[in-house]
């Protein structure tokens, strides 16, 4: 368990908050690209650790990332004229472009020389992979741009949703990193034959039961997750996953040479938005594309008109207590929303750590909360952390390797990480 002051030093990630700054040092997903459609549209409020922003096209499509308020006297920028490269305040048309700078200000005959004292506060945005991202930390500290690998393939090997979440950011976060759980929460009674899960490849034959070894491996990106499993042959299989710093993971339902990642971004304390990927080198089959947008199970429906899921905590997730009986052991349809019932309320929205017991099967989570932990307190004593500056350590996925079963698990693990580098070398095969 931790103590109060680390689990809010891990929780807590507004302004001036150890764990805020280790966000602000990253480019981060502040919305999706579709919000902000194109030039000159319809501004979009957006909330990212703890701050209120209005996200805007300008007139060269370029996006912007803008204090919520106009700095003459704190009027809502969202209900501003978005026009002629700049967003104008409907209140006394003080503008701004999206560099924060004020272009005009006309309701004063100070207004020309005044104007180029006065800024709104403004963040670098950036427009790639369906995402608008932003960087929120010291201009000083602007690190390079992402270079995940789902950044380079083209807009249809890409399928990307944004859904809110009614807890603190990592309250979900951990659940990717808790492997004993699916042999509950995500099975059915029949043994998994009947599984939905089984034709993602999401794991439900519980590769927990027959895990001979576990390792979680720091690296610039964050931490490198390896475990090894007997097979029924006689071979041993070691399964690859990863925690991307700050807050993303590469798990999640996904299939034949299709790759997941879990993007999880705080809007404050005690809520945050899931940005749920799916890529590939190949084009999707039209079956892929079908579940994606239609299926409901691997992307949960959502209420028209919002990021909230159609099955929510306000109708309890619409569990079938007959199926929970007869069929599924939770009753509860699909495999992210099940995750989602647990972690909504967990100690209510932000889970008090100090009550828990913790168990040998939580190693992995124990260790990816150090990892953050480590870094922020390392953050706060003057040490930069190292992954925003190496982008293309982050250009690694989720593989599933077969080895022979008289390589010992150093020798495993030794052989893995030695070819973990990028997706043309170990991780980017699928045994």
């Amino acid at each position: 368990m931790l103590t109060t002051e680390e689990n809010d030093m891990l929780t807590q990630t507004g302004p001036g908050t150890p764990m805020g700054d280790l966000f602000r040092r990253h480019w981060i997903p502040a919305l999706l690209a579709e919000e902000i459609p194109g030039a000159d549209c319809t501004p979009a409020r957006v909330k990212i650790l703890g701050e209120n922003l209005i996200a805007f096209r300008d007139s060269n499509g370029d996006p912007g990332l803008i204090d919520a308020y106009c700095p003459h006297r704190g009027a809502p920028m969202f209900f501003g004229r978005n026009e002629e490269c700049g967003l104008r305040c409907v209140y006394h048309g003080w503008k701004f472009d999206v560099n924060g700078d004020c272009v005009d200000l006309p309701n004063s005959p100070e207004g020309e020389t005044y104007k180029d004292k006065v800024t709104i506060a403004a963040y670098p945005a950036w427009d790639k992979g369906g995402i608008i991202w932003a960087y929120m930390g010291p201009k000083g500290k602007k690190p390079p741009k992402p270079t995940f690998e789902w950044l380079d393939v083209p807009d249809e090997q890409r399928y990307l949703r944004k859904y809110l979440l009614g807890c603190n950011f990592f309250q979900a976060v951990e659940g990717d990193y808790d492997p004993s759980h699916v042999q509950f929460l995500h099975s059915t009674l029949d043994n998994n034959n009947s599984n939905p899960g089984r034709r993602f490849g999401a794991g439900v034959a519980n590769p927990f039961a027959n895990r001979t070894h576990q390792d979680a491996i720091d690296t610039d990106y964050g931490v490198m997750n390896v475990s090894i499993m007997s097979t029924a042959d006689g071979g041993q299989q070691a399964n690859i996953g990863h925690f991307y710093m700050p807050s993303y993971s590469s798990a999640g339902i996904a299939g034949p040479d299709v790759y997941s990642s879990n993007m999880r971004i705080p809007i404050d304390d005690e809520s945050c938005h899931l940005f749920r990927l799916r890529w590939s080198y190949n084009p999707f089959t039209e079956a892929q594309i079908h579940e994606d947008k239609y299926g409901g199970y691997t992307f949960p429906d959502q209420i028209p008109g919002t990021f909230r899921a159609a099955e929510n905590k306000d109708n309890d997730y619409k569990i079938d207590r007959v199926a929970q009986k007869n069929y599924s052991y939770s009753g509860i349809r699909a495999f992210p929303i099940q995750d989602l019932a647990l972690v909504e309320d967990q100690w209510g929205p932000r889970a008090d750590r100090t009550l828990e017991h913790l168990v040998t099967a939580d190693e992995s989570i124990i260790h990816v909360r150090r990892r953050l932990l480590d870094a922020a307190r390392a953050l706060l004593e003057g040490q930069e952390p190292s992954g925003p500056s190496n982008p293309d350590s982050y250009r690694v996925h989720t593989a599933r390797v077969t080895v022979p079963g008289t390589m010992s698990q150093q020798e495993v693990i030794d052989l893995v990480t030695s070819k973990t580098v990028g997706p043309t070398e170990w991780v980017g095969t699928k045994a």
